[in-house]
């Protein structure tokens, strides 16, 4: 019976997609077969799952209509999609990502173009309340640079598996030259090229914002054909490199809430504590970043493995405290803004 339903509201869909005129109630009673408040929710549900649908009047009746056929109508954005999409487009703008924010607007407004003129009247005014409405809260922390031309030459070596040279300001010979064999791009916080040396197969992090003089080389390069962008990206807890190492968290029963919309890791497993709480498992490098991302916890969170992390982290902390423990450098200049 169930199953009824959804055919009879498909071949109503078909009906009123493949109709010049439109269907007026009756009329679609005739196609389906079916009395008319079961017809009327029918054409509800079509249009919730279709926005497109539209409403042609026909004194003293009203039509409908799927324009442009069912392909057609699958292609208009929803309201929410739209939406979406430029919440997106301001969350890089804000963040830095002026690069991957200029690309999408630009398929935002290729999208509108193709829309058609009432239908895109008809959500603009919903999409405007809606972004109006909805932003994504702007985090502390580092903001990624993104240079348009850069991107476009990784993407092009990355594409055609050719070697990269550019001048790194960074790592163990700052301001050197380096020829690079890229494997992939990492965005997030801080943005890398994922690459190895030439002569090397290693893959490093090389930050974009570091990078200076890129330059695309004719000769060939690929990664090794069992890397794994996305396995290499999750190796680390964030972006340091080094011996990857088995932690073990318990999280305490007075974080149990904090962690029920958490995760620390792609690959953790989670049990419960005899004693209370949870314990979280995990294997990943950067130590340094996880006992900072820690700190935030307080005291909802206990390090069991390894013993490393936990010297790492109070070590940490003791230069945290000594630091703020010492009189002030410089003299406080209030506010004059605050003052006058």
């Amino acid at each position: 019976m169930r199953y009824d339903k959804t055919r009879n509201i498909l071949e109503l869909a078909r009906a009123l997609a493949s109709s010049a005129e439109g269907l007026t109630l009756d009329e679609m009673c005739e196609v389906t077969g079916c009395e008319r408040r079961t017809v009327e929710r029918m054409r509800d549900t079509i249009r919730t799952v279709f926005p497109q649908m539209e409403e042609v009047p026909d004194h003293p009746k009203k039509r409908f209509h799927i324009p442009r056929g069912l392909d057609g109508f699958f292609q208009d954005p929803t309201t929410e999609e739209l939406s979406d999409l430029g919440v997106v487009v301001a969350e890089l703008s804000e963040s830095g990502a002026t690069a991957r924010a200029t690309s999408l607007g630009g398929l935002e407004k290729k999208i509108r173009a193709a829309m058609r003129h009432g239908r895109r009247r008809a959500t603009e005014t919903d999409v405007e309340a809606l972004l109006r409405a909805e932003r994504i809260a702007m985090q502390a922390g580092p903001r990624p640079t993104e240079d348009p031309a850069v991107l476009m030459i990784l993407r092009r070596a990355l594409l055609e598996m050719k070697m990269l040279r550019f001048i790194y300001h960074g790592g163990s010979r700052p301001g050197a030259s380096r020829d690079v064999a890229p494997y992939g791009i990492i965005f997030g916080r801080m943005n890398y090229l994922i690459g190895a040396d030439a002569g090397t197969a290693k893959p490093k992090h090389w930050r974009l914002d570091r990078i200076e003089q890129l330059e695309c080389l004719d000769e060939t390069a690929s990664p090794p054909a069992d890397f794994n962008l996305a396995v290499f990206a999750n190796t680390a807890f964030a972006y340091f490199e080094g011996e990857q190492e088995d932690v073990v968290l318990h999280i305490l029963p007075s974080g149990l809430e904090d962690f029920k919309n958490h995760r620390f890791h792609s690959t953790q497993t989670v049990d419960a504590h005899p004693d209370g709480g949870l314990i979280v498992r995990f294997r990943a490098s950067g130590m340094l970043e996880l006992a900072w991302h820690l700190f935030t916890w307080g005291n909802k969170v206990e390090i069991v493995e390894p013993l490393s992390l936990r010297q790492q982290i109070t070590t940490e902390l003791r230069a945290a405290l000594a630091h703020h423990e010492e009189p002030l450098r410089f003299a406080y200049v209030a506010d004059p803004k605050k003052a006058s």
